[in-house]
């Protein structure tokens, strides 16, 4: 399972790739508004962090603005990724830039069929959003049960991005199904790492070792 952070801050993903554990980056307009900053400039250092897919994402909603908003973006970086909503005019463009050799992940997808529509018109991911799903009382991980039997059934190459992942269940059972790549905000990517036994056996075996009075230095 690929893991991408979902966020538009260069020193929280400077740190997580620093582990050699990141595969790529998400960001969208509310990330880059957080940010402060310009957009073209924040994805190009993003660009430099990371060697796997940068998602950026237009702005437009028509079908010929999204190319040209595009063509800016995909000139940032050779491992640019352009997002694109799951609507007509996206899938649309989505088509087009595939035809062209450009990666995109389409975003915001709700449905299964949404998914088919993505997969059939060439996305290099879809993320369908868990987090927000549930919030309005669907199941998250029952939409990324669906999608995946639907792709293995057809054998689309597009890849299960699981978006707006809210704890580390939600990649637990994400992975278990089989989605392709997660992505989610730093502080639960980091929440991966903890375990009240892993801190609890820290201590014991520090304890132990400073009764020694030895040092590996």
């Amino acid at each position: 399972m690929k893991f991408f952070v979902d966020t538009a801050d260069t020193a929280d993903i400077a740190e997580l790739a620093a582990t050699g554990l990141l595969d790529g980056v998400t960001t969208n307009p509310s990330l880059i508004a957080k940010s402060g900053r310009k957009f073209v400039e924040v994805v190009e250092e993003i660009c430099g962090l990371v060697e796997g897919p940068v998602s950026a994402e237009v702005v437009a909603l028509d079908h010929a603005t999204m190319m040209k908003e595009a063509e800016i973006l995909r000139k940032i970086a050779s491992n640019v990724c352009i997002k694109v909503p799951l609507t007509i005019d996206g899938l649309k463009t989505c088509k087009a830039l595939t035809n062209e050799g450009t990666m995109v992940n389409v975003t915001l997808c709700f449905s299964a069929n949404q998914a088919l529509l993505a997969a059939k018109a060439g996305a290099s991911f879809i993320s369908p959003f868990v987090g927000r799903h549930d919030d309005v009382g669907f199941d998250g991980m029952a939409l990324i049960a669906d999608i995946r039997q639907i792709y293995d059934n057809y054998d689309f190459g597009t890849e299960i991005l699981v978006a707006s992942v809210r704890h580390p269940i939600h990649i637990l059972e994400s992975a278990k199904i089989g989605a392709d790549v997660m992505t989610a905000p730093p502080a639960v990517i980091k929440a991966l790492f903890n375990h009240p036994l892993t801190d609890k056996g820290i201590q014991g075996f520090m304890a132990d070792w400073a009764k020694t009075g030895q040092s590996i230095l």
